[in-house]
């Protein structure tokens, strides 16, 4: 019998037998074993030096990459029911003629089917924290899958309370917003033994009023809450926003007391240098989404060169209908290879790419010292990514062969706080024929319901 199958509940757990990738601060990579007890790593030493006491059970990854649990800080946990149901178009047409009807006609049983389904597919890839903006109504369904999921999710409904286009299912008064919002605060965070977090998410600026924005930043002052919001991300949205303002959206969020580092922007695509520098100076944290921005034409986000002034950074995959898809191996590729084409081939190699959908996500999540890398006292929220598939092998660099030639097909184990998540490639929370099942079904119904 597979000595990982003789497990009973409550014993610790050695990873044995991988190359551990640590994303510490020395980025340190060694051939070594992992020892997690009580829902932390315990110890991290070579192979075979190990001697744990009591009962322990021993997970091979022989020819596997320990690595941390990847963290998605921006996506759209309620718009994966609607993938291929709003392709190429440009933002703002995107929004207005197809996710915001969408959203508009969810229910609570077809948010619960979406948000299922974008946790099944990101947690069989490797992710254990996402950063989610949902939409305005029923967001109760989205925390309960999240729960439900085993994963780490910092999520809050989206605010609107002005725009052009916006239907009346997604309209609310700034009032409404502002108590929903904080009722869910209250509600939800620390739920599941403090995986799950809440995050004030005003959808963006020509969505939302300027008494709206000052709320959510008194908010997020007095209760330590991130704001998640978009900004500088299409060029039509920023002549849209100076036209209504007279500014750039950057100069209106910070008057408004939108930045600092429980800030998170993201996209960054259209930054100029000066608004990098203060971004930087500030501490707020851009999401970069490159798939995202290639479907939706945004451009390409000047990665190496934000990085350079000092911004921080994170990675994101967005939303199903604008990517097509929640896989963070593809947006990690996606962007080191893009970099490349704006900043030269040595401006952002692959051991600083990782770092983006580890220790940099969790740090604009604020919770860096607790996850983000594999360290001694760190939650053991770990991903075990084989590398002997084909298309992964004969050897070479570690980082290499994650950033650029790595799947979300070769991750075969997930653990959040040490518990499996994702056992062989099964998830062990979700029943994935269900959720697909399910998925199909409502998608249909909620198009229908949008006239689609």
């Amino acid at each position: 019998m597979d000595a990982e199958t003789c497990y009973e509940g409550g014993v610790d757990l050695l990873i044995r037998g991988g190359t551990v990738v640590t994303c510490d601060a020395g980025d340190r990579v060694a051939p070594a074993d992992v020892l997690v007890s009580g829902g932390r790593i315990a110890q991290i030493a070579p192979h075979g030096s190990i001697a744990p006491r009591g009962l322990v059970r021993v997970l091979d990854a022989t020819g596997c990459a320990v690595v941390p649990g990847l963290v998605q800080a921006h996506v759209h946990l309620c718009q994966v029911l609607f993938r291929g149901m709003a392709d190429d178009l440009p933002l703002l047409e995107w929004l207005k003629q197809r996710i915001w009807p969408l959203e508009a006609a969810h229910d609570e049983a077809s948010l619960t089917a979406s948000a299922e389904l974008g946790l099944l597919e990101m947690s069989l890839a490797g992710t254990t924290t996402v950063l989610d903006m949902g939409t305005v109504h029923g967001h109760d369904a989205v925390f309960d899958a999240c729960l439900r999921s085993g994963l780490r999710a910092t999520s809050g409904k989206a605010m609107m309370d002005q725009g052009d286009g916006v239907p009346a299912g997604l309209r609310e008064s700034t009032r409404e917003s502002l108590d929903e919002s904080d009722r869910l605060l209250r509600d939800w965070r620390g739920k599941g033994g403090g995986r799950l977090d809440y995050a004030y998410a005003p959808r963006f600026i020509l969505s939302c009023t300027e008494e709206l924005f000052r709320g959510v930043a008194a908010r997020s002052e007095q209760s330590g809450a991130r704001i998640h919001t978009h900004a500088a991300e299409h060029a039509g949205e920023r002549e849209a926003v100076r036209a209504a303002l007279g500014v750039d959206d950057i100069a209106a969020l910070r008057a408004w007391g939108v930045t600092g580092p429980r800030t998170v922007l993201a996209h960054g695509v259209q930054l100029s240098d000066a608004e990098a520098a203060q971004l930087a100076s500030d501490r707020t944290s851009i999401v970069h989404c490159p798939s995202a921005n290639l479907k939706l034409g945004s451009g390409i986000a000047r990665l190496a060169d934000l990085d350079s002034l000092g911004v921080q950074l994170a990675l994101g995959c967005d939303g199903a209908p604008c990517n097509n898809n929640l896989d963070p191996w593809q947006e990690l590729r996606h962007a080191a290879l893009l970099a490349k084409i704006t900043s030269g081939t040595t401006s952002f190699p692959a051991r600083r790419a990782l770092r983006l959908a580890t220790i940099d996500g969790a740090r604009a999540l604020g919770k860096d010292a607790l996850i983000g890398s594999l360290e001694v006292g760190k939650q053991a929220d770990i991903a075990v990514v084989r590398l002997d598939a084909p298309h992964a092998e004969p050897g070479g660099d570690v980082f290499s062969r994650l950033v650029y030639a790595c799947k979300a097909s070769d991750v075969e184990h997930v653990l959040v706080a040490g518990e499996f998540v994702v056992r062989h490639r099964e998830h062990t929370r979700l029943d994935a024929g269900h959720v697909r099942s399910r998925a199909r079904e409502l998608a249909r119904k909620t198009a229908a319901r949008a006239g689609l």
